[in-house]
This record gives structure tokens, C-alpha cells and sequence, in this order.
């Protein structure tokens, strides 16, 4: 077998420890082909001692685009000729097969350009596989649920479909740089239904590591920009009470208890059975916090 070329792009910031890690990790993949490995800085003095060129090649650069994860992500695939591009953030780990099992799945199917593949979260010391239960995603599951188990340092792009626009760039003008993994997953899947490996190959680090934990005005903004930009979830019932409940959610957690309520209402009107509503009404009366629920389910490697 002829195995392609693959860039690994990972974004950092104030992580040291962490990404070496992550770069030891990916550079002890068992994959036949040839890879390279490009660090980007995002916000942050650069480590140019994590460069090498010795075994798997290390690029190390400074974000040059829009700062945050995405222009840091969108660095590292511009500066790459691979025919294959990989995601991994700078907390979380690969299992050594990783790669070359998703490179196979995608050259098993011709057409296919974008593949994930399940995995394990670590939270204070336990570890929770994340399954999806199926080997192809398309976009109306992607509308109805984020698919969170769809992490994206699983991602792995035929890197012409992220340049040429067939699928585009990550983008740059998402709130704060998140739910922009969700965002490009539902614009690959609206081409092609995306290759999925159901076993954990992927290890996710969370905590207060996390640069986006408790931004929730943040959280906001990109909840509300995923819905402007893609009709789907809001022409999906079950979807949109989802991320209604969610705003409802984020919304109490900032203390914006007349928001919250406003959001709860839409949840229900869309899905009264919608779980995170139940929460949402909890933390307007006081009878929960939202970071406590947040850090009981984290424990189960679930968010809200």
C-alpha cells in the first residue's frame, strides 16, 4: 500500500508540559507513511527546542492568523504540503495505531475526505470511553447532537478539501474559537458522510486545563453563531432544543437568570423532554449550580 503524506497540526498556549506529551505521542505513531509534525503558537513565546528533524520531523511556529485555536489550526495546515492534514490539541494523547487506522478507513473509501474516531476522557484520574455506535456519521445526526465523542483531535482532512474549498478552512470568525470543530464537521459532512472508528483512540484531557471551562458568555456567542450558520439545527426539533437548552444553561450560569428563562421556553416549545431545560430551571430557582451538574458529569466523561 502507498500511504499518504500526514501533517499533524497542534495549537498551544501556555501548555509546556502537556504538548511535549502530545508530540511525544504522535511521533510514536506506527504509521508507514510519511508525517510531519507542525507546533503552532498561538498567544504565546514560541519553544523552538521542540524543533527537529530527526525521525518524524517537528515544525515549531507562531500563529500568524486570526489569534485563537483556529487561526493557530489554519497556521498549521497552510504551512503544510501533506496530502492528509491531522488535528491534536496540545492536552490530549493518541493511541499509537491512531493514525494508521483512520488513513486506512479513508483509503478503503475513495470518496471520503474526512474521518474521526472515538474516545476515552480523562477526568480527575478516571478515564470514560465515548462511543458513537456506528462507523459513518452524516450531517442530520451532526444537527440533532455535537457528537462530542467526535473530539477534534480525532480529526484527520484530506488537506486539498481544507484549501481549496471544497470544505474550507477552519473557521476564524467562530466566538472565541469554539464549537469551530463542530462547525467544520458539519460542512464535511454536508459532501460526504464521515468515516468513523468506534474504538477510543484518543485520550481527552479535561479539567480547569481547559481554556474555555467557564468562558460563558463565550460558550453564548458560539451557540448562537452555530445556529445562524447552520439551518439544520434549527430545522431539527431535537437539535435545537439541545443547544437551546444549553444557552439556557450557560445562560444561568452567568447569573443572566431573565436570558435563562428566555432560552429554557424555546428549549421546551422545540422538546419538553430535553434534559438540559430540567438543569437550566434547577439553577434559576437556586437549587443547583451549574458547575456542580458540570463537574457530576464530567466525572461520567459527559458534558452539559
Amino acid at each position: 500500500m502507498n500511504w499518504p503524506s500526514v501533517g499533524v497540526v497542534i495549537p498551544t498556549r501556555n501548555r509546556p508540559e502537556l504538548v511535549r506529551k502530545a508530540i511525544a505521542a504522535v511521533r510514536d505513531q506506527r504509521y508507514p507513511g510519511e508525517m510531519k509534525v507542525v507546533v503552532v503558537y498561538d498567544q504565546t513565546e514560541p519553544d523552538y527546542l521542540l524543533a527537529s528533524t530527526e525521525g518524524t520531523q517537528v515544525l515549531v511556529l507562531t500563529n500568524w492568523r486570526t489569534s485563537g485555536l483556529a487561526g493557530a489550526r489554519n497556521t498549521g495546515i497552510l504551512a503544510l504540503d501533506t496530502e492528509y492534514v491531522a488535528f491534536c490539541d496540545d492536552d490530549d494523547r493518541w493511541a499509537p495505531d491512531k493514525l494508521r487506522r483512520q488513513i486506512a478507513a479513508l483509503l478503503a473509501e475513495p470518496d471520503s475526505e474526512f474521518a474521526t474516531c472515538a474516545i476515552e476522557v480523562e477526568y480527575e484520574g478516571r478515564t470514560t470511553p465515548r462511543l458513537a455506535g456506528r462507523s459513518r456519521v452524516t450531517v442530520d445526526e451532526l444537527a440533532r447532537s455535537r457528537m462530542a465523542m467526535l473530539h477534534s483531535s480525532s480529526f484527520v482532512v484530506r488537506r486539498e478539501s481544507l484549501v481549496e474549498s471544497a470544505i474550507g478552512l477552519v473557521a476564524e470568525d467562530a466566538p472565541g474559537s469554539q464549537n469551530e470543530d463542530w462547525d467544520l464537521l458539519l460542512r464535511a459532512a454536508r459532501r460526504a458522510p464521515i468515516v468513523h472508528l468506534d474504538e477510543p483512540l484518543v485520550r481527552v484531557l479535561w479539567g480547569r486545563t481547559s481554556h474555555y471551562a467557564y468562558e460563558y458568555a463565550t460558550k453564548i456567542s458560539s451557540l448562537r453563531w452555530m445556529m445562524q450558520r447552520h439551518p439544520e439545527i434549527s430545522g431539527c426539533r431535537p437539535g435545537a432544543a439541545r443547544v437551546y437548552g444549553q444557552l439556557a444553561c450557560w445562560s444561568a450560569a452567568s447569573g443572566n437568570r431573565s436570558q435563562a428563562w428566555q432560552f429554557s421556553k424555546e428549549a421546551v416549545r422545540a422538546n419538553w423532554k430535553e434534559p438540559r431545560t430540567a438543569i437550566a430551571l434547577a439553577a434559576i430557582a437556586g437549587a443547583v449550580r451549574v458547575e456542580n451538574v458540570l463537574s457530576a458529569l464530567h466525572k461520567r466523561g459527559r458534558g452539559i
